[in-house]
C-alpha cells in the first residue's frame, strides 16, 4: 500500500507549537522593584527581618538548598555548607554565622528551661565565631570589603551574640546557675573573662549586672551619642554608694560606668579559630580605649557614652530628693557628694558641675550629655557633679564642696600630678553659680570682721567660734580650678528672694539636722545671767534663699572678693524680659545686673527663662569655652603642677 505523503504545513505548525511551549518554560521575566523593598533586599537578615538574609539565600542555593529545607533540617544543613567546596571562605563563614544566629534566636523564645540556656549560650558563641573568623582570618582584610553591605551584616551578627553572650552570663550567674569567673568552663566551652581594662566602683572585681545598651531608650535626652565598631555596647551595674550622711566618703565613681566587650577567639588561621573551644570575654572601658587590635587589624571599638548616664538619672531618684533635702526631711542629703560621671581617668580635666537651688545633677541632664557626645571633649576632659544641700547656707556648702574634691583628688591621684587633679573647670548655675565664684574667690578677713562686729566675742568664746567658724569663713582659691563658667547666677544677690512667696518658701525650710549639732557650743555667744535670763545674742544662720536675697551680708561682701587672676570666667546670661533695655532685664529670677560680673573673658546673653543652662545656645557657648580652654591653656599647665599647689 503505498504511503500517504504529509501535509506540505505540517513541519512548520510542529516548530511553531514548540516554539510558543519552550518560549512560556525557559524565559526570564522582569519586574521592578519597589523603593519600600530596596534596603530589605541589600540588608534585610536574621536581625531585622527575623528571616535569612538574601546573601544567605543565594549561598543555600549554590550547594542545592533553601532556606525552608535548611532551618527544618538545620544541623545537616549547617554541615552541607561547612563542608561545601562550593562556596568561597567569606561566603560560608558569614551564612554560617547567621545561620548559628538564627538557631540562637530560635532557642531564646524557649525561655530559660533547664538546660537550654547552655544551648542558646553555644549557638551565641559559634555564630560570634564564625562571624570572627570573616571578620579577620580571610583573605581579604576588611578594609577591602568597607563598601560592603554583607560586612556590616556580619558585623553586626558578631556584635550582637557577644552582647547576648555576656549578658545571658549574667542572667545565669543571677539564677545561681553558674558563677562569674575568671575561668571557668560552660558546656564545650572554656571561657576566660578579662575585666581588668574597666574600672568599677568600689574596686568591684565583677558588676552586679550587665544592661544592653541597644535595650535603652530615654526622653529627656535629646541625643543619644555612641561609637560604631566592634564590640557590645553595655552598661554595668555596680552597687551604689550611701551618699551624702555623715562618715559615708564625700564622691563616688559611676555606679553605671559603660563597657565595650568583645570576643577573642583562640587560633591564628581559621582552621584554627574553628576547631577552638578557648574564647576570651574582654571588657574595655570606651572612654580610654577607642580601638583594638585584632590579628593584623586594627579596628575601632563600638562604644555607648549616653545610656550609663542615662540610666543613673533614671534611677536616681533626684527629682524627689532635691525637695526633701531643700525641707530639710529625712530622705534628703545632709552633705554635699561629687559624682564621678565615669570611671576616674588621671589624662583627662574635669569638668565640675554645680546646680541651683532646690536642684539637683539633674539640672545637666543634656549638657552634660552633649560634652560626652562631643569627640574633640571627650578626650580631654571627664564629668564630675556635685550634688549639695540647697537647704543648706553658701560658707557652708563652700566649706564641705571643697573638702568634697580635696578628698576625692587625693584618694584617686595620691601624688596630685595628673592632669586631672591640676587642671579643673568648674561650671556653675544659679545658686552652684555662686558657690562656683566662691571658690576662685580669697575672702581675706571680710567675713569673720563682719561676723566679730555682729557677735562681738572675746576668750573661750572667740577661740571655739575661732576653730568652729574660721574655716567657713576664710578661704583662698582653689589652686586645681583654671576657668570657671557662671550660668544665671545671682553674684550680687536677687531681689527675687525678698519677694512674698520666696519669703514664705523661706520659712518653710529647714536646715541640715547636722549643722546646728555642729555649731550648737557656738550658736548662743553670752549665756544666761544669774536671774537665768539669755542676755547674749544668738548666731543666726541663714539658710539658701536668706543667702540668696540681694540685702544678704555674705552675698554683699562675697560679690566683692577678689577672683583669683590665673583663673578666666566667663558668663552666660538669660534674658526672659526682651522688651526692657539690658540693664533692667531679667530670667524672671536673676536680674542681669547681678549675673553681670565685670573681667569676664566672655558674656552671653541669651533669650531664655532662669533655667538657660539648658538652651542649645547655652550648650553650644559651653563646648565653645572648653575648646578655648584645651586650646589656649596646654602651655602653661607644665608650670603650673611644678608649682605643687594643691587643695588641702
Amino acid at each position: 500500500m503505498a504511503q500517504r505523503p504529509c501535509h506540505p504545513f505540517l513541519p512548520a505548525c510542529v516548530l511553531l507549537l514548540a516554539t510558543f511551549v519552550l518560549s512560556g518554560c525557559a524565559g526570564v521575566k522582569v519586574s521592578s522593584l519597589q523603593v519600600k523593598d530596596y534596603l530589605n533586599q541589600r540588608r534585610g537578615d536574621v536581625l531585622t527581618t527575623g528571616q535569612l538574609s538574601y546573601a544567605s539565600d543565594e549561598n543555600l542555593r549554590v550547594v542545592g538548598l533553601d532556606a525552608t529545607s535548611c532551618l527544618a533540617r538545620d544541623a545537616e544543613c549547617k554541615l552541607a555548607i561547612a563542608s561545601s567546596q562550593g562556596l568561597r571562605d567569606e561566603r560560608r563563614l558569614s551564612t554560617l554565622s547567621e545561620l548559628w544566629l538564627k538557631t540562637a534566636l530560635d532557642n531564646e523564645k524557649v525561655g530559660s528551661a533547664s538546660g537550654n540556656d547552655i544551648a542558646v549560650l553555644d549557638a551565641y558563641l559559634q555564630s560570634a565565631r564564625y562571624a570572627y573568623a570573616y571578620l579577620f582570618y580571610t583573605s581579604r582584610q576588611p578594609r577591602e570589603r568597607a563598601f560592603e553591605d554583607r560586612q556590616t551584616q556580619v558585623r553586626d551578627y558578631y556584635n550582637f551574640a557577644t552582647q547576648q553572650v555576656v549578658t545571658l552570663l549574667f542572667r545565669m550567674h543571677k539564677h545561681g546557675n553558674n558563677d562569674i569567673q575568671p575561668l571557668q568552663s560552660i558546656g564545650t566551652w572554656q571561657l576566660r573573662t578579662r575585666l581588668e581594662n574597666v574600672r568599677f566602683a568600689e574596686d568591684q572585681a565583677v558588676p552586679e549586672d550587665v544592661i544592653p545598651a541597644s535595650s535603652l531608650t530615654f526622653t529627656g535626652l535629646r541625643n543619644m551619642y555612641r561609637r560604631d565598631g566592634l564590640g557590645a555596647e553595655l552598661v554595668a551595674v555596680t552597687k551604689p554608694m550611701t551618699i551624702g550622711r555623715e562618715g559615708s566618703a564625700p564622691f563616688s565613681e559611676t555606679s553605671y560606668p559603660a563597657i565595650s566587650t568583645v570576643l577573642l577567639f583562640k587560633g591564628d588561621a581559621i582552621d584554627e579559630i574553628l576547631d577552638t573551644s578557648s574564647v576570651e570575654i574582654v571588657g574595655y572601658d570606651p572612654y580610654r580605649q577607642s580601638s583594638i587590635q585584632v590579628g593584623n587589624t586594627k579596628v575601632p571599638l563600638a562604644a555607648n557614652f549616653t545610656s550609663g548616664y542615662g540610666l543613673w538619672l533614671a534611677r536616681s531618684g533626684f527629682a524627689a530628693q532635691a525637695i526633701n533635702t531643700l525641707f530639710g526631711r529625712a530622705a534628703g542629703i545632709n552633705d554635699p557628694h561629687i559624682y564621678l560621671m565615669q570611671p576616674f581617668d588621671p589624662d583627662r580635666r574635669i569638668i565640675l558641675m554645680l546646680h541651683g537651688l532646690a536642684s539637683s545633677p539633674e539640672a545637666w541632664i543634656n549638657v552634660a550629655n552633649e560634652v560626652l557626645g562631643d569627640e574633640a571633649l571627650r578626650q580631654h576632659y571627664q564629668i564630675w557633679q556635685v550634688y549639695y544641700p540647697t537647704n543648706a547656707p553658701l560658707a557652708y556648702n563652700n566649706y564641705h564642696i571643697r573638702n568634697a574634691l580635696g578628698t576625692a583628688l587625693k584618694t584617686l591621684d595620691p601624688a596630685g600630678s595628673s592632669v586631672a587633679s591640676n587642671h579643673i573647670v568648674v561650671i556653675g548655675h544659679s545658686m552652684g553659680g555662686v558657690l562656683s565664684r566662691l571658690m576662685i574667690s580669697s575672702s581675706g578677713e571680710d567675713l569673720w570682721q563682719s561676723f566679730l562686729e555682729e557677735h562681738p566675742l572675746e576668750g573661750e568664746k572667740l577661740a571655739r567660734a575661732q576653730e568652729k567658724l574660721g574655716p567657713y569663713l576664710r578661704f583662698e582659691p582653689v589652686p586645681q580650678i583654671r576657668r570657671a563658667i557662671f550660668v544665671a547666677a545671682p553674684h550680687h544677690g536677687t531681689p527675687f528672694a525678698e519677694n512674698n512667696i520666696a519669703r514664705w518658701v523661706s520659712n518653710l525650710i529647714s536646715l541640715p539636722v547636722n549643722l546646728a549639732k555642729r555649731f550648737n557650743d557656738v550658736l548662743v555667744v553670752n549665756p544666761a545671767n544669774e536671774a537665768g535670763y539669755n542676755t547674749g545674742k544668738s548666731v543666726r544662720i541663714p539658710n539658701s534663699i536668706n543667702n540668696l536675697s540681694d540685702r544678704d551680708t555674705f552675698v554683699r561682701l562675697a560679690s566683692n572678693m577678689p577672683v583669683s587672676a590665673v583663673t578666666p570666667y566667663h558668663s552666660i546670661i538669660g534674658n526672659y524680659t526682651p522688651k526692657l533695655d539690658l540693664v533692667h532685664s531679667d530670667d524672671g529670677v536673676v536680674p542681669y545686673v547681678s549675673a553681670h560680673l565685670a573681667g569676664a573673658q566672655s558674656e552671653l546673653v541669651i533669650p531664655s527663662w532662669h533655667s538657660v543652662q539648658e538652651t542649645p545656645q547655652a550648650i553650644l557657648e559651653i563646648r565653645r569655652i572648653l575648646r578655648l580652654d584645651i586650646e589656649t591653656s596646654l602651655p602653661e599647665y607644665n608650670a603650673f603642677i611644678s608649682n605643687d599647689k594643691l587643695v588641702d
